[in-house]
């Protein structure tokens, strides 16, 4: 074999490595389709835990962007018995109740939230993962909001009786009712609050799932690391 070949030969060897080189490669770059759906079912476990952890503080929802407001039937009410005796500061008392009712259930949320994560199928894990920001939290709400609403309402009625928050608010309606001349009205604030409340798990789950997906450093684990850097 003459000199040229031989420098050929060893050029194809350096420049093109073996099949075996490459998967080998392949496998401890490319992430498989059980990896992304693990990877992603623990970055919305740890935005479940994040995001249930900071709203149950005290303050949680109440002096934070989720903060429960009043729904407009309800601001009604209020605005009337500002006259009444016994009723002048209904608005800032109920506000306080409900969003206290919620930082009490965000407590409870969480194995409930967790389990829900755990039973999703990721079948079409590599589109969430290369889809929009939030597309993950997107996913968890619209194959979970059901059953979660289901799940966490009696929680969220619990922590309303907790703080006398149902009980105060019929007083505020029954004496609202009683003033001459005004429609009737008798708004729930149970499905209300549930329903605010898991607006404020979700984006607090979609905060931290657009963290994880954008800063680097915030990929605590080697497999977070691997899944996401797929898409980075």
């Amino acid at each position: 074999m003459n000199t040229r070949i031989i420098i050929i030969a060893l050029f194809a060897a350096i420049s093109f490595p073996s099949c075996d080189t490459l998967q080998q490669l392949s496998s401890g770059l490319e992430p498989t389709s059980a990896e992304i759906g693990q990877g992603l079912k623990q970055a919305l476990e740890f935005g479940i835990s994040e995001g249930a952890a900071l709203l149950a503080q005290k303050d949680g929802y109440f002096k934070s962007e989720y903060k429960i407001l009043l729904p407009a039937e309800a601001r009604k009410v209020t605005d009337r018995l500002k006259f009444i005796p016994g009723f002048n500061d209904v608005e800032n008392i109920i506000l306080e109740k409900l969003n206290r009712a919620a930082e009490d259930a965000a407590a409870s949320a969480k194995p409930i939230f967790v389990n829900a994560i755990r039973e999703m199928t990721f079948d079409d894990a590599l589109n969430i993962l290369m889809g929009p920001q939030n597309a993950a939290t997107q996913y968890l709400d619209q194959k979970t909001h059901v059953p979660l609403y289901n799940e966490f309402n009696p929680v969220v009625v619990t922590s309303l009786n907790k703080f006398n928050a149902i009980q105060y608010w019929a007083d505020a309606v029954n004496a609202y009712n009683k003033i001459p001349l005004v429609e009737k009205v008798n708004p729930s604030l149970d499905q209300y609050v549930t329903e605010a409340a898991l607006d404020g798990l979700f984006g607090m789950v979609a905060k931290k799932e657009l963290q994880i997906r954008t800063d680097i450093n915030s990929r605590t684990t080697d497999l977070l690391k691997k899944v996401f850097a797929k898409q980075d």
